[in-house]
């Protein structure tokens, strides 16, 4: 039988009921989105910073450093979403090296990394290089920073922005004992030493060599190799009368007793070490500087080269540029 739309037969009470319930479901999954104008849409998840592994020295002071959400705020987008991504090379102890598991990255280096890292509010990944892929790397994007230990020169400031975090200078390693009487770069006139070819130390080399020539003297037998660790052991084996370094790595490596080495600083080599990034970058660079400023202001940046026992390349701000 035919019924007109005004004589329509009720709905069943359970059917009002379910279309209530599931217009409220409805309701309910549209507010959970929060893309309100305030939010921008953004995450508003927090967050989770990464723990320092057991092996680096300085974790308790790193993984008790809260983020500075000022700081966080000036990052470009990608890092904030993304995290900051770092190079070093890991043959240079005590500043960048593998830990005990043969992977993960520990060292000064990587320490500050971290704790730059926390107190802007994101994740770090570490790579490590190949040196002289390093700052190619950084120009291209590959990587957001490079702490490996790197001098800021004028010359690489053509390619790259520092923020100065360490100052340390050069050194050599000699026989235990001195046997071959070295105090001084006057006293390696006629003897072999062992450098890191293209680096700062053979810089240093050609220098003393030149000045040993220019008094009359026997020159230096220069000996070049690719890398630190080779450069090290010939004063060991016996290749070597010294070996020119930083004086960093010099100490550190005077400390293994098997070694039997010791080490001599520089007098006069002092210069700042910094953290490269793209000149272009300036977000990242004005974040990076607050970031060590604060550390540097909190007590905890100095924490952390003790715990290296590497407090005396303490530097007492973050400068921008500051080699010569």
């Amino acid at each position: 039988m035919e019924t007109s739309a005004g004589n329509a037969p009720e709905e069943p009470p359970t059917l009002k009921i379910r279309i209530a319930i599931l217009m409220l479901l409805a309701c309910t999954a549209c507010g959970a989105q929060s893309l309100t104008p305030e939010s921008g849409g953004e995450s508003t998840q927090p967050v989770v910073l990464d723990q320092a592994p057991a092996d680096d020295k300085a974790a308790a002071v790193i993984n008790a450093i809260t983020p500075d959400p000022a700081l966080t705020a000036r990052l470009p987008a990608g890092i904030k979403a993304g995290g900051l991504k770092m190079t070093s090379s890991l043959g240079y102890p005590p500043m960048d090296m593998l830990g005990s598991d043969g992977k993960t990255a520990v060292g000064l280096d990587p320490s500050l990394g971290r704790a730059i890292a926390r107190k802007l509010g994101v994740k770090l990944a570490i790579t490590d290089e190949e040196f002289n892929s390093q700052i190619p790397g950084i120009i291209t994007g590959r990587y957001d920073i490079m702490m490996s230990s790197l001098s800021d020169t004028a010359e690489r400031q053509t390619k790259v922005t520092f923020v100065d975090y360490v100052q340390a200078g050069a050194g050599m390693l000699i026989k235990k004992g001195n046997p071959d009487g070295i105090d001084a770069p006057a006293d390696l006139c006629g003897k072999t030493v062992s450098v890191v070819d293209n680096g700062s130390s053979l810089k240093l080399a050609n220098t003393y060599d030149a000045d040993c020539k220019k008094n009359g003297e026997k020159g230096l037998d220069i000996i070049k190799f690719p890398g630190d660790q080779d450069a090290l052991l010939q004063v060991n084996n016996g290749r070597a009368q010294a070996n020119i370094t930083d004086y960093v790595v010099a100490a550190y490596k005077a400390a293994d007793l098997d070694t039997k080495v010791e080490a001599l600083a520089i007098d006069g080599t002092e210069s700042p070490w910094g953290i490269a990034m793209k000149p272009e970058n300036k977000e990242l660079i004005g974040a990076v500087q607050g970031a060590l400023d604060a550390l540097i202001k909190s007590g905890e940046y100095g924490k952390i080269l003790q715990a290296w026992d590497l407090d005396k390349l303490a530097v007492q701000s973050a400068v921008i540029n500051g080699g010569k």
